[in-house]
C-alpha cells in the first residue's frame, strides 16, 4: 500500500490519543478492583490490559489511512502487548513499568550498536525528513542514545521508589515532553549541519 498524507493533528491524536485514553482511565478506575475469573486485579492493570486494544485500534486506522507504520510504531505496539500480556498473566503491574525502561534501553542499544560499526542508524530512520551532512548525524546520534539511556534509568528509578500515580504521569506527559524538547533542541543546535534542499533554494 503506497503511503498516503493526512491531517497532521489527526496523525497526532491517532499517534498520542491512545496513552492520553489510557491516562484518563487510569484516573477513573485507580481505587477500584476488578475480579476476572476468580482473580483479582487492580484499576492500574486494568487500564493497562485496555490500553493494548486501544493502540491496535488507533494503529489501525492510522495504517488505513497512510499505508505506513514506523517500525518504532510497531516495536512499540510489540512490547506494549507482550508486557501487558505479562502483566495480566501474573496479575503484577511492574511488568508494565519497566516495559518504558526496556524500550528506551533497545532503542539506546540499537544506536549504540550503529556508533560502534561507525555508522548512523538514526540517519537510515530520519534522513528523508531531516537531510543532514554525516558528522551531524553522527553528532545527533550520539546524543540522543544517551538520552535513551538516561531515560530508561530514570523510568527504573521512578516506578521502583515513586507511587504509581506519579508514574503515570511521568509516562504520560513527562517523558515525551521532555524526548520532544530534547530532540527540537538538537536539530536547532545541528543547523549547521543541515543540507538545504536546492528546490527550495530556486524558489
Amino acid at each position: 500500500m503506497a503511503e498516503k498524507t493526512i491531517n497532521p493533528i489527526l496523525k497526532q491524536v491517532l499517534e498520542l490519543g491512545p496513552t492520553v485514553v489510557f491516562f484518563l482511565i487510569y484516573l477513573r478506575i485507580r481505587d477500584e478492583t476488578y475480579i476476572f475469573a476468580g482473580t483479582e486485579y487492580t484499576g492500574f492493570i486494568v487500564s493497562a490490559l485496555v490500553f493494548v486494544p486501544i493502540l491496535l485500534v488507533a494503529m489501525g486506522v492510522l495504517w488505513m489511512l497512510t499505508g505506513k507504520l514506523s517500525r518504532m510504531q510497531v516495536f512499540t505496539a510489540f512490547m506494549v502487548i507482550f508486557f501487558g500480556g505479562l502483566t495480566a498473566w501474573f496479575n503484577d503491574e511492574r511488568f508494565f513499568k519497566m516495559k518504558t525502561s526496556i524500550v528506551y534501553g533497545c532503542l539506546g542499544t540499537v544506536l549504540g550498536i550503529g556508533l560502534l560499526r561507525g555508522q548512523s542508524y538514526l540517519q537510515y530512520v530520519m534522513e528523508e525528513v531531516l537531510p543532514m551532512q554525516p558528522e551531524g548525524w553522527m553528532i545527533f546520534t550520539r546524543r540522543l542514545c544517551l538520552m535513551f539511556f538516561a531515560l530508561a534509568v530514570a523510568n527504573e528509578i521512578i516506578w521502583r521508589t515513586q507511587s504509581t500515580d506519579l508514574w503515570v504521569k511521568l509516562e504520560t506527559f513527562a517523558f515525551p515532553a521532555v524526548l520532544f524538547v530534547f530532540l527540537w533542541v538538537q536539530i536547532i543546535g545541528l543547523q549547521k549541519y543541515l543540507i538545504e534542499d536546492p528546490d527550495r533554494k530556486e524558489g
